[in-house]
């Protein structure tokens, strides 16, 4: 920058700059105000206007200096001309730069520096850079993990009676184990397959597993197990030699709710297959949602046990009797005697 020895007096280019902001004349009438008093910038003009009458040499530096602070400029031009001089070429060239100022027409999406018009960027007037502003929305937040882990979408297909047609047991296993086809694989511990005599002459079919088969990954276990080991023995039965009992559903729901439908559709071929390998002479199935889920009714259990069904396979019909869940005969303890009477009649056939 040149002009004249810098004085009192304002200078050529501080007064084009006075002009550009709209306070030469105020500066004129207030030549003796404090320099810390603080003055309200008024809008910048258009670049047209703002060169009306200035020296061509003094355009650029009306251009980088348009729209600071008034009040403290003007300050330092009172004070100290050659400092303020100094202060725009050190500090507010930098931060003119890169800060948009009142007025300022925003660049191209992207470009460093533009926002929206309306006011000064963050830390301008204080000398230091001002940070960039985001120009597209803010992106939106990961989702948190309030939503139930069982609700997220599966990662893979749904088995199929066609995919696991060639499956012996220990394949269905480790397919079953290493299942992602719904939601219930996000919450579990562990899938539970099943466990007993692979030559069985009975199969016993519960609903899900609960909080304790979830941690061993066996099902039956507890309380409940116990009861229904209880009631095996009675007619000769045991897990150990010739019962294999299993789920129709795999995964422990949360908190023991019912499957959905898509999480029986994503379950059911598993079961069949196991059932279809393992060719039980009988089967006793034990719970309103087994009962349903394998006739393929919506009958209550008071209306399904004490008789006998017939479950179709491929390998023809295998006889079926529907009794109440061990878990419901220890909340009620009365209903033990039709359970027997159930028992006996699996047992008879």
């Amino acid at each position: 920058m040149t002009g004249a020895p810098r004085s009192v007096a304002l200078n050529p280019l501080q007064r084009a700059w006075l002009r550009e902001i709209g306070m030469e004349k105020i500066w004129l009438r207030q030549d003796g105000a404090r320099p810390d008093a603080p003055a309200r910038a008024a809008p910048v003009r258009a670049p047209a206007e703002a060169g009306a009458g200035a020296p061509p040499s003094v355009l650029p530096r009306e251009k980088a200096q348009a729209g600071t602070d008034a009040g403290g400029a003007a300050g330092a031009v009172a004070g100290q001309p050659g400092e303020a001089a100094a202060a725009r070429q050190a500090g507010h060239s930098s931060e003119a730069a890169a800060a948009p100022q009142p007025g300022h027409t925003p660049g191209p999406p992207g470009a460093a520096g533009s926002t929206t018009p309306g006011g000064p960027a963050p830390g301008a007037g204080k000398g230091s850079q001002a940070r960039p502003q985001p120009s597209g929305p803010r992106p939106r937040p990961a989702a948190s993990g309030a939503r139930a882990a069982s609700d997220e979408p599966a990662t893979q297909a749904p088995p199929t009676a066609e995919s696991l047609a060639m499956l012996d047991l220990p394949a269905l296993r480790e397919q079953v184990l290493a299942c992602q086809a719904c939601g219930l694989c996000r919450a579990r511990r562990q899938a539970v397959f099943g466990m007993g005599a692979e030559q069985a002459r009975w199969m016993v079919i519960g609903e899900a597993p609960g909080e304790q088969e979830d941690r061993q990954g066996l099902p039956f276990v507890g309380r409940s197990g116990q009861l229904l080991d209880a009631m095996l023995a009675s007619v000769g039965m045991s897990r150990e030699h010739n019962a294999y009992i299993a789920n129709v559903i795999k995964c422990r729901p949360p908190g023991n709710r019912n499957p959905k439908p898509e999480e029986i559709a994503a379950c059911r071929p598993y079961l069949m297959r196991q059932i279809a390998l393992l060719k039980p002479e009988r089967i006793l199935v034990l719970g309103r949602f087994a009962a349903q889920t394998l006739l393929e009714t919506d009958a209550a259990i008071g209306s399904l046990r004490g008789r006998v069904h017939s479950l179709k396979t491929d390998h023809g019909d295998i006889p079926m009797v529907v009794s109440y869940h061990p878990a419901y005969l220890l909340r009620s303890p009365g209903e033990k005697a039709r359970a027997w009477e159930d028992l006996r009649l699996a047992a008879t056939l």
